[in-house]
């Protein structure tokens, strides 16, 4: 499993890793397909996470959750965490996991790494506090 911490923008869905559901935001519809941005977070960072279709009503504030084959790419301008259509979300328990929100990996930004075109490098943080989740008191 990966934390958080250690992942970074690629096309390929090899993302294994558990969180905890913080937040959700409000469930949009594009086209027919419904969305869902959530925060999640393990010990060492935090990301947005998104959320399609019935996954939006799946997943509460407060579960744990394990994402096998995973992506973490660009959606729509956002760099999310998603299970894509070949990743899956699993339901592991509630409430028990300890986390941090700082740093945030989606809001970090990335450039290419000089050394190797095929993976990224954290260049800078965007904001030490979320941009669309406020910090939680």
């Amino acid at each position: 499993m990966v934390l958080l911490k250690d992942i970074m923008p690629a096309a390929q869905n090899n993302i294994d890793t558990k969180f905890i559901l913080l937040e959700k935001g409000n469930t949009t519809l594009e086209g027919k397909n419904r969305k869902c941005l959530t925060l999640v977070a393990d010990e060492t960072a935090a990301v947005h996470l998104q959320l399609w279709g019935d996954e939006c009503d799946a997943f509460d504030s407060g579960d744990i959750i394990h994402l096998s084959k995973g992506i973490f790419s660009y959606q729509h301008g956002n760099l999310v965490l998603r299970a894509g259509k070949r990743g899956k979300l699993e339901k592991r328990g509630e409430f028990t996991m300890s986390y941090v929100e700082i740093p945030n990996m989606s809001e970090i930004h990335w450039i290419p790494d000089p050394s190797n075109s095929k993976n990224y490098i954290q260049d800078y943080a965007i904001s030490p506090q979320s941009r669309i989740f406020p910090p939680i008191p």
